[in-house]
């Protein structure tokens, strides 16, 4: 086993938290190291043989913030940002301290967490308009319209999408009726298409009368989930940038609403609840099983 030899297997506690649906199991090793296989993330994200959940949040020491946050999806690979799993974190860690205000160090930087009512919102940083830094590959050309042959896949999609980087990449396709899309389908093709270098994830957002947007989204190797915070805040900043929206936009995912808006100085403000749904001790076996 991988686990760190100095904390008992037998005494590995968790949390379950979710954002509107997209749900996290958070495992806190910042007094004790500790470091788990791939398979063993694996397990433990499986949602038959293991606790399950969207991803695998793993609280570390931080020198620069109140904790490190560092992201696993279900196949195990860590990845660089996770607005939903933010918020979670950022309530965790205000409940801890007492304060209304958190810093969470991650591998995309330093991000803030605030209670805004029974809400919390997360400063998610300034959104990555560069073609190189989305990146994403071909001839680098305006990242708000990038012309994509997309016939072949389905005619409900547009023949373009934006590009924005909230953290991590991101390709947001603007269609009439979000729920006709084959998600199962589209996302996976749209996921690994040549144009992504290290894939994407894949929003298919329709714009509704009132001017919120309805949003289904294809996350990066975790697949479809009932919410994505940085798909929802890499939407908003595509819709503001065509003129679609204004400052402040509510974004409606199949687990609930999100509202996004934009600080004076461009930064990406991310605003819904948080839940925490129970606690318990992840048994030796599952991880000896998976070691």
């Amino acid at each position: 086993m991988s686990v760190s030899p100095s904390l008992s297997p037998a005494a590995l506690p968790f949390r379950k938290m979710h954002g509107l649906g997209n749900d996290f199991v958070v495992i806190d090793a910042r007094r004790t190291p500790l470091a788990l296989s791939q398979p063993q993330l694996e397990r433990i994200a499986d949602r038959r043989f293991g606790i399950g959940c969207d991803q695998l949040i793993l609280l570390e020491p931080s020198a620069r913030g109140d904790a490190r946050m560092r992201i696993f999806n279900p196949d195990g690979g860590e990845v660089e940002a996770c607005g939903n799993a933010t918020r979670c974190i950022a309530a965790l860690l205000m409940r801890e301290s007492g304060r209304t205000k958190a810093v969470i160090e991650t591998v995309a930087g330093l991000l803030v967490g605030r209670m805004e009512g029974a809400e919390v919102a997360v400063d998610m940083g300034l959104p990555e308009l560069d073609w190189t830094k989305i990146p994403l590959s071909g001839e680098p050309r305006d990242t708000a319209c990038i012309p994509l042959d997309t016939s072949a896949l389905s005619p409900d999609l547009p023949g373009w999408f934006s590009a924005v980087n909230m953290g991590n990449p991101h390709g947001v396709f603007f269609v009439e009726d979000a729920g006709a899309i084959e998600l199962p389908r589209i996302g996976p093709a749209l996921e690994t298409h040549p144009i992504f270098p290290e894939k994407a994830n894949i929003s298919f957002a329709e714009l509704r009368p009132d001017g919120s947007i309805t949003l289904r989204v294809w996350e990066r190797a975790a697949g479809a989930t009932l919410a994505c915070g940085t798909a929802a805040c890499a939407t908003a900043v595509a819709a503001q940038r065509l003129g679609l929206v204004g400052e402040v936009v509510r974004l409606r995912l199949p687990g609930g609403p999100l509202t996004i808006r934009r600080s004076p100085e461009g930064r990406v403000i991310m605003v819904g609840p948080v839940a925490e749904s129970f606690s318990g001790t992840i048994h030796p076996s599952l991880l000896a099983g998976a070691a």
